[in-house]
């Protein structure tokens, strides 16, 4: 097959099991038979290479016979290439992957199996370190950069209007009504609150607003105020009306509506229900026409000196094995690097402290996935973007550094659909917020999911306003998930979680970080070097451990 492009070049070592520096790329295609050289190139390379280099390209152009020349010019002429790994990748390209290791899933050993409101049981697999295919053959799985289909929505980079004044968040908070309202709509009979406070007592009223306050009484009941456009009007939900655990529920800022009736006076609305936006359970998600998969990580956190660079070589190195043929999309949810004085005395834990060194050694790590993988990036708040979200996708310098497969950097949140599904990438700070203010059966660490599951059901990834997730103003609210998800993935708490809700799979990553002084602190033990594995056909998930 003849090799016209760069990107040609690049999926046709990595069928060979080999990715490629871009000088060797740019090598490869300027020279006057690609085909002769980088045959010559592969033969060159030692047997324990996984990347190409532009000194084996070199050394091997230099170093080809003039007949040996020839006669795959013939080849190639005819339309015949050699591929000498078989179809696939021979066992010296394993990366080093254990003979002995785990043959098959192992029962899992993540967080505990959770009731899902939405019926759905958590059965996924964690297999270990990353076997071979049982038979040792090599996979059938073709990788055609023609069959892949990626889209990117809701990227806010390069869109920010925001200059922090006052009508700056009033514009962005009309727009986060405006979008969930719409949403509430179709389940009840609203009014806006000055319509309502006009109605006289004992009539029946709805009323979508945002959450400006809620506080418990005396007695035991709650008081809820909503704000829209027009005004505010509190609702008071009694203690005996059973909603006592919806109410604990509730966050500052985010939609909600209330259903109930107007005191005699008319100035209170005693609730009867409460609802979020939600996801509907009818929810059916969208599906891949073939067998691929996606990688879902986060919060490499490369130059902290706790990065685990091992996990991270097996990781990679199983990437380029038969086994790991299907997984053609990494999609990476934050905190790429360390970062520099992120938190107090951060410097200590540092084994780079430059922070244009960490990207530049992160893009050297990523050149170690197969150099034909789409790759899609968000930032997070230990990267050099604002710490405000939404967070634009990195500056020029930065996107420079980390061109690396022609990765995709988008702003957090994003959405990526690939080949038909939809993923929502958030790096999840919130979840902080979500997991200090929620019960512990509702939200909590051990269990990042079952927070997820909240911010499904607040359809906003950070609903809640001057707290500890920093909010910029801009004309619109990127943070609302206005359209359902297929699969909502983040990152930020280290640990690993997923369970389905409302037929949305929710992922929380792990991390390739070993427990820092500061997290030993607080009292966080991290699920470490975890590559959740996800089928985009079925939507089933296989969990694999390579720490």
């Amino acid at each position: 097959m003849p090799l016209e492009s760069n990107a040609r070049i690049v999926s046709e070592l990595a069928r060979r099991g080999y990715n490629a520096e871009r000088e060797a790329v740019t090598l490869l295609a300027g020279a006057q038979n690609p085909v002769v050289a980088m045959e010559a190139a592969v033969d060159h390379a030692p047997d324990d290479a996984l990347r190409i280099t532009s000194d084996h390209v070199r050394a091997a152009i230099e170093n080809t016979p003039g007949n040996a020349t020839d006669s795959l010019a013939d080849d190639r002429d005819s339309g015949v290439t050699t591929d000498r790994s078989g179809g696939g990748v021979t066992d010296d390209r394993s990366g080093g992957v254990a003979d002995d290791t785990a043959p098959g899933p192992t029962p899992a050993s993540g967080p505990p199996a959770t009731d899902d409101p939405s019926g759905t049981e958590r059965g996924s697999p964690v297999e270990t370190k990353g076997s071979k295919n049982e038979s040792g053959s090599a996979s059938k799985h073709v990788r055609d950069p023609e069959l892949r289909q990626l889209e990117i929505g809701n990227d806010m980079t390069g869109n920010s209007t925001g200059t922090g004044e006052y009508m700056d968040f009033v514009r962005t908070f009309r727009d986060r009504y405006a979008r969930l309202s719409k949403v509430l709509r179709g389940r009840v009979t609203h009014r806006p609150a000055e319509a309502i406070a006009d109605m006289p007592g004992g009539s029946d009223a709805a009323m979508i607003g945002l959450v400006n306050d809620v506080r418990s009484t005396k007695s035991g009941h709650w008081l809820i105020e909503l704000e829209d456009t027009t005004g505010t009007f509190p609702a008071l939900v009694m203690k005996d009306k059973g909603l006592a655990d919806v109410v604990d529920e509730i966050l500052m800022d985010e939609c909600v509506a209330v259903e109930g009736t107007l005191a005699d006076d008319a100035g209170i609305l005693f609730a009867d229900a409460l609802h979020f936006p939600d996801v509907p359970r009818t929810h059916r998600p969208g599906a891949a026409d073939r067998h691929v998969q996606a990688a879902l990580i986060s919060d490499v956190h490369v130059g902290s000196d706790e990065f685990m660079l091992d996990a991270w070589n097996r990781f990679t190195d199983w990437l380029h094995t038969p086994e790991a043929d299907p997984v053609e999309y990494v999609l990476i949810a934050g905190d790429m690097v360390e970062g520099v004085g992120v938190y107090p005395n951060q410097d200590e834990e540092l084994d780079i402290v430059d922070i244009y060194e960490q990207y530049e050694t992160f893009a050297e790590h990523l050149k170690d996935v197969p150099g034909d993988t789409e790759i899609v990036m968000i930032p997070g708040n230990h990267d050099a973007v604002r710490l405000a979200e939404p967070q634009p996708g990195f500056n020029e310098e930065l996107r420079g550094i980390m061109d690396v497969h022609d990765a995709r950097i988008v702003s957090n949140p994003a959405t990526v659909t690939v080949e038909g599904v939809d993923v929502l990438m958030y790096h999840g700070v919130s979840l902080d917020e979500v997991i200090a203010e929620l019960p512990e059966e509702k939200a909590s660490y051990d269990e990042p999911h079952k927070a997820m599951y909240q911010l499904l059901k607040k359809r906003h990834v950070a609903p809640q306003f001057g707290g500890h997730t920093r909010v910029a103003p801009e004309d619109r609210d990127y943070l609302v998930i206005e359209n359902v998800p297929d699969v909502f993935h983040t990152g930020h708490v280290h640990k690993l979680g997923w369970g389905k809700y409302h037929n949305v799979l929710a992922v929380n990553s792990g991390c390739w970080q070993a427990q820092t002084d500061f997290q030993k602190s607080v009292n966080i033990q991290p699920d470490s070097g975890f590559a959740p594995i996800l089928d985009l056909d079925t939507l089933e998930m296989t969990v694999r451990k390579f720490a």
